[in-house]
């Protein structure tokens, strides 16, 4: 499997890609140590595609054909763990929450709220999750259902602006209740919802959402209750049906170097790719604070966007701001290659 070293985030590029749950098990996952028969017709995602956020005009929860057999059962009002892969990019934080589904993902309550600082236990402008398991209530009111889907969703701190989803199929025991309200999730950084900014120290960003969500009732025999359709909250920025494009972005130029795909037609495997900085008229070219520069290693001038091999092969360094930051290592056996188009990427040798 050819693991791919060109994920950038401006501030900080990793070849472990992002963040994604191992318990409970999402949807279609090669990274759970227990897990259900794959479902007719669909094959595990690859390692890195698990964790990498929903396309802007993707499918909410990367698939939406379940596993086989729920992976866990929850009891209502007993405590509940997510687990995090280890090996993720964690952007310094953000908003994460955790919701349930009722009526095969057409609205989601929210159960758990990790805002500003999922991952850390405070500001960080690190790349590396402090925290990767969380342990919390549920609900004593959610109903019993064997058809509940558990989410997880993220909107990272620093760098491109994205959305990350994992969905888990579970089954919920031990509740009297028929019908749970509670908050709406937020969506965003997705076609037909608010683009939240990257937060540049400030982590108050976004909250409003989080904060003035709407209610939404759901039941033990699927739907919702007394509720519209989900629908985008509002936003102050020009609604769009394509995405919004930064004032300073880089251009993805595809490469033929091989990669592993998956059959899943809701999730394409990524291509290998250069990129190429772009800026435009009205980009902001002033670079960020010293120490954050001092953060992820910069050091000597180098072009905005740029990937290059370590000396030794064993990793590769991304360009951030016109300076070079510290190496990223390659997956354990795995070296940096410089393909014919200058893609830059780890792969078996």
């Amino acid at each position: 499997m050819l693991v791919l070293g060109t994920t950038i985030a401006i501030l900080l590029g990793t070849s472990s890609a992002h963040m994604a749950t191992t318990k409970p098990c999402p949807r279609h996952s090669p990274n759970c140590d227990i897990k259900p028969p794959l479902p007719p017709g669909v094959s595990d995602y690859d390692y890195n595609n698990i964790k990498d956020p929903i396309p802007y005009n993707g499918t909410l929860c990367k698939s939406d054909i379940p596993w086989t057999a729920p992976v866990a059962t929850w009891t209502a009002g007993q405590d509940v763990t997510y687990k995090f892969q280890t090996d993720g990019a964690a952007h310094g934080g953000g908003h994460c929450q955790f919701s349930l589904s009722y009526d095969g993902g057409k609205t989601f309550v929210v159960i758990h709220e990790e805002l500003q600082y999922c991952f850390f236990n405070g500001p960080s402008s690190d790349n590396i999750a402090k925290v990767t398991e969380y342990t919390f209530k549920l609900p004593a009111e959610v109903p019993n259902s064997d058809k509940v889907i558990a989410a997880w969703t993220w909107v990272n701190a620093i760098g491109n602006r994205e959305f990350y989803m994992n969905c888990a199929d579970i089954k919920i025991v031990g509740s009297s209740s028929s019908s749970y309200t509670g908050k709406e999730i937020v969506i965003a950084n997705h076609e037909g919802y608010p683009t939240i900014e990257q937060f540049s120290g400030n982590y108050e960003t976004g909250l409003e959402y989080y904060k003035n969500a709407k209610q939404v009732t759901v039941n033990g025999n699927g739907g919702y209750v007394n509720n519209p359709p989900p629908s985008p909250p509002p936003s102050s920025q020009p609604s769009s049906s394509e995405q919004p494009e930064p004032t300073s972005h880089a251009k993805f130029e595809y490469s033929s170097a091989p990669v592993t795909t998956s059959s899943s037609n809701d999730y394409p495997a990524p291509l290998g790719h250069n990129i190429v900085p772009e800026t435009t008229s009205e980009a902001d070219t002033s670079l960020p604070s010293s120490d954050l520069l001092d953060s992820i290693g910069a050091s000597d001038e180098c072009t905005i966007g740029a990937f290059e091999c370590n000396a030794d092969k064993s990793g590769f360094r991304v360009c951030a701001w016109g300076k070079w930051s510290n190496d990223f290592a390659c997956g354990q056996g795995s070296v940096c290659t410089t393909s014919d188009t200058n893609a830059v990427y780890c792969g078996w040798p």
